[in-house]
């Protein structure tokens, strides 16, 4: 199955955020591949949304993959211990991107279970930054190209139910908390946090 171009990440962000529930997130390493089907995503709308890192502009400081086009790997380090995976999306200047918040394990349970130090399935993916340690993504994919051979991600081969909710862990921006631009497979039970 062909990759996804890099036409589709240059497109509106909330629509990719909604178009990526049901894609397969791919990721090569040494020791093997592994993948899972994203099943919760939630959209940073750049300067103009207060909860995105690139709200303060800073185009040379550690969002600078961000005002590049979209189709590259913006991964950042929170609680100084978990990295968190988003994709950059739109044109060169628009700074805006998509975090991957949970996956459904497919390929290499093995070596994600090694990784994550559990073969709880349901311990794997669920979380941002359970995704990134299951995949082995780190901070050293920062700029990775999701159209390369490291980091890709291959088409829906279903039609999922989306839900749209509010995101997570953001009261810090108040004006943006609300706002419907997370988005899950409402089938899936391993989201990194359940549907009420």
């Amino acid at each position: 199955m062909q990759k996804l171009s890099r036409e589709f990440y240059l497109g509106d962000t909330v629509d990719i955020a909604q178009a990526l529930v049901g894609c397969t997130l791919v990721s090569v390493t040494e020791d093997g591949i592994t993948s899972g089907r994203i099943v919760e995503t939630e959209a940073y709308l750049g300067t103009e949304d207060t909860a995105a890192h690139a709200s303060k502009g800073d185009p040379n400081g550690r969002t600078r993959v961000l005002f590049g086009e979209g189709g590259y790997a913006y991964v950042y380090l929170i609680y100084g211990m978990y990295n968190c995976l988003n994709f950059a999306t739109g044109p060169e200047g628009k700074p805006e991107c998509v975090l991957i918040r949970a996956l459904e394990p497919m390929e290499g349970l093995d070596i994600m279970a090694k990784r994550r130090k559990t073969d709880k399935l349901s311990a794997l993916c669920s979380g941002p930054g359970k995704l990134c340690m299951a995949l082995d993504i780190t901070r050293a994919d920062y700029g990775a190209d999701l159209c390369g051979e490291r980091l890709y991600v291959l088409p829906r081969k279903d039609t999922p139910e989306i839900i749209a909710t509010p995101r997570i862990n953001i009261d810090y921006a108040p004006e943006h908390r609300d706002k419907p631009w997370r988005f899950v497979d409402k089938n899936s039970r391993l989201l990194s946090i359940k549907l009420k």
